[in-house]
This record gives C-alpha cells, sequence and structure tokens, in this order.
C-alpha cells in the first residue's frame, strides 16, 4: 500500500488540531484497558506497543449476561470442555478455549494467561489477545481481559509521559472510575496526531513515529490471522482460470512504480458485491479530502465514529480503483487500518461481473523510500489481508465457496511502490458470493 500522507496533511493535520479542540496532550498517560476478546476472529489487536521494561498485568472474567443459546458453553479464560474436534490448537498443552496472548504484533507464539499473568517484558512488543481454539463454535460470547501496564520499579501505575505508542482502545476503568467516550477520543487523536508529526515534520522522536505507530483495530473483528477459511477442492473453471491468468499481477502507482499484487478475485455483479462488503461490516473510503475533513467533522460532533479515511489512488488495467474499502476501529484508522482495492475486470464469468482486487493491512507509518515523506507501513505477510477479506464475507455469510488459485508468474516477493518489501504464497483467493 503505497499512501502518500503527504497528500492528506490536510486531514491529518485536521487531526491534530481536533485533539487540540478536545483539550489532548499530545502523549498517552493511559495505564488501564479493557479488551473484549471472543471467537469471532483468531486474534484481538489490543491497540498496545509494550516497551522494554514495562510490566504487563493481565486480568480476565466471563462477560455477564451472556447465557448459552446455541448449545455451546459460555468462553471462560480457564478453558471449557470442547463439544467437537479440535485439532492443531493454537497453543497445544493448553486447556481448549482458554485465553491466550502473543507478544508481537505477528508471528510471535502464543502463550497461556488464563484468568490472569504477569509479563516482565524484555523488548518492544505489540499485545494481541486470542482464544485457544481451532474450530468454530467451541463456546460463545465474551472474555473481558483488563490490561493494566506499569514500568518496572516505578511506584507509580502509570508509564512514562513521553511514550508515544499507547492507546486507550475500548472504554476501560483505570482506578474503578469508568472512561467515557471523550477521554478515549483524546488519547487516540492525540497518538495518531504525535506520530504523524513526528514523521511528517520532525517533532518528537521521528523514528519511534515512523516504526511503531501501530493503533488498534480490535473493533474490527479481523487481524493477520483470521479464522480458518472454509476452501472448496472443486477445481475453477477453465474459463475462469484463463480470465484469471491474464490479469495483471501487480497494480502500479501514477508513476508506474508497481507496488500490491492482486491477490483476490470475487465473482458478482456490482450491487452484490456492495451489499456483500456492506453486510461484513467494510466501509467504503472517502474519494475527496475536503469532503473527508468535513464528514470527519460533522460525524465527531454528531458523536459518530469516522469509518472512511481516504486512501491513495493506484491503478490496474490503466485505470484507477473502482472502490475502496476499509475496516478498522474509529480514529486509530489515521494509523493502522485493514483495506483493500477492487477493479471490475475486463471479462465476465458465465455472463457474471468478475472484480479483482489488491488487499493489505496496514500497520503503522513508515519513511516512503521514494521521497523520503511518511506513508503508511504494511503488514509483509499480505496473505493475513487476503484472507482476512474472505473470512469476513464468510463469517457474514456472504460467501457462497472459496477457492485458493496459484497463476503463472505468482508474486511471492516483491515490493511495494513506497519500497517496503512483502511476500506471499502467490495464490489468489477467488471468492464466489451467495
Amino acid at each position: 500500500m503505497n499512501c502518500d500522507i503527504s497528500k492528506r496533511s490536510t486531514l491529518l493535520l485536521l487531526t491534530l488540531l481536533w485533539a487540540h479542540h478536545l483539550g489532548a496532550q499530545v502523549t498517552s498517560t493511559a495505564q488501564t484497558y479493557t479488551v473484549q476478546v471472543s471467537t469471532a476472529q483468531a486474534w484481538t489487536d489490543s491497540g498496545l506497543d509494550l516497551q522494554s521494561g514495562d510490566v504487563l498485568e493481565l486480568s480476565a472474567t466471563v462477560s455477564s449476561n451472556q447465557p448459552a443459546t446455541s448449545g455451546a458453553p459460555v468462553c471462560d479464560p480457564k478453558g471449557v470442555t470442547a463439544t467437537g474436534s479440535q485439532t492443531a490448537l493454537p497453543l497445544s498443552g493448553a486447556p481448549a478455549g482458554a485465553l491466550i496472548a502473543r507478544l508481537h504484533a505477528h508471528g510471535a507464539a502464543p502463550v497461556l494467561v488464563g484468568s490472569s499473568r504477569e509479563f516482565h517484558i524484555a523488548e518492544p512488543s505489540h499485545l494481541t489477545l486470542g482464544i485457544n481454539f481451532s474450530s468454530a463454535a467451541i463456546c460463545q460470547g465474551t472474555i473481558v481481559v483488563t490490561v493494566h501496564v506499569r514500568s518496572e520499579g516505578s511506584n507509580s501505575a502509570g508509564r512514562d509521559s513521553t511514550s508515544t505508542n499507547s492507546v486507550s482502545t475500548t472504554a476501560g476503568t483505570t482506578g474503578g472510575q469508568s472512561t467515557d467516550r471523550g477521554q478515549q477520543l483524546k488519547s487516540q487523536l492525540a497518538t495518531a496526531a504525535q506520530v504523524f508529526m513526528s514523521g511528517q515534520f520532525g517533532i518528537g522522536n521521528s523514528q519511534a513515529g515512523a516504526t511503531n505507530a501501530a493503533t488498534s483495530d480490535a473493533a474490527s473483528g479481523a487481524d493477520a490471522a483470521p479464522a480458518p477459511l472454509k476452501i472448496s477442492d472443486i477445481p475453477l473453471d477453465g474459463q475462469l482460470r484463463k480470465g484469471i491468468d491474464g490479469l495483471p499481477r501487480r497494480v502500479n502507482d501514477q508513476f508506474n512504480n508497481q507496488g500490491d499484487m492482486v491477490n483476490f478475485v470475487i465473482v458478482g455483479s456490482q450491487k452484490d458485491v456492495q451489499a456483500a462488503l456492506a453486510a461484513a461490516t467494510w466501509h467504503v473510503a472517502d474519494t475527496d479530502n475536503q469532503k473527508a475533513v468535513l464528514n470527519a467533522l460533522e460525524q465527531t460532533y454528531d458523536s459518530k465514529d469516522y469509518l472512511a479515511m481516504p486512501m491513495s489512488t493506484l491503478y490496474l488495467f490503466g485505470r484507477k480503483q473502482d472502490f475502496g474499502y476499509e475496516m478498522a476501529e474509529p480514529i486509530a484508522m489515521v494509523a493502522s487500518r485493514h483495506h483493500f482495492r477492487i477493479w471490475k475486470a475486463p471479462f465476465t464469468w458465465n455472463g457474471t461481473e468478475v472484480w479483482c482486487g489488491a488487499g493489505t493491512h496496514d500497520i503503522g507509518f513508515a519513511k516512503d523510500k521514494r521521497n523520503g515523506s511518511v506513508t503508511h507501513k504494511i503488514d509483509p505477510a499480505v496473505d493475513g489481508e487476503r484472507d482476512n477479506i474472505g473470512s469476513s464475507l464468510q463469517k457474514s455469510n456472504q460467501a457462497r465457496t472459496l477457492t485458493y488459485y496459484l497463476p503463472p508468474d505468482p508474486v511471492q516477493d516483491a515490493k511495494n511502490a513506497t519500497g517496503d518489501g512483502y511476500r506471499s504464497d502467490g495464490r489468489l483467493l477467488v471468492i464466489f458470493l451467495q
């Protein structure tokens, strides 16, 4: 993904002014967070970056008022009695259904949390939480996790006041008092503004701003490790394979620099595609920066969430994307979001439109290697976002079948237009809508 943030500086500077209007300091002083974890997704991003010397305390309880309705037991952080086959658990040897965690952004081995656990952080980490299951309906409801962070050796419960990497991801509690929406927005906006100002204008710690700006998308219900997809083993029709084989493998920017890979295909009419994505809680990105500023202001002052951050224009078939979609927690999408662009293919299959897309997961900010400006940094394991798109449509019952297809000359190791590397198994996910 090659979003040139300098092109959106008007909107992001508005974020800074917005934070100032709310009385936010460009620091993060929150120490206690509340995260709700369920089996709706494999991993829930806490939005919390941890620093060396931090002490992380986790305590978990069963959410109240969640009676069992489908025969499956209520989720419990200590684990549940599995009602079906639970092979290849994320954390083997731990009880099925138990609360588990990863202490890096992606790829780290999971560890058991259970009802409570304390971790002493030795190196910069990022916290994600999950439930130890490998198949659907092991339990229902949510586990409420209270996350408390303090610095090693500190008599206070807080972190250093200069930290810019902590974002409250849900309305939590500190000292037993409820954190209201306004306070939550202050924290999120201030962090996003500080990160942007650090990277764009050299204010504050620019290196931290450029590399560790990942914020929460826990509300999106999606992560780079989505729930396992139900993949059809029926081979694709020959005509459809021929059409996919002829697709460009990668998109390009306005300077014809090759970038993100084409990693999924949706078969369905435009009307059906738009309805399916809406049902899966994807939001259409604003296409006009000036309009986006007005929308953001209007929705905020109406106590609504702005979920349509513009994305840069990329090209396929010699034309810009037909639609851009994104999914992220309100405000945090300034730095972190799941998103993709789609183009209508120049062919149909059995009289039905075919759409090809390029999906990536923004996880923070980085330096644009083309011009030194600030741009979004993507998760280099782009297959995670491909599968997240399919998972979201499958969970919302919008996908009839999903099939992997490996085309000729697959993209497996490349760089996007801003110079960041990414990797893939080269397969496209072909999604047939209901």
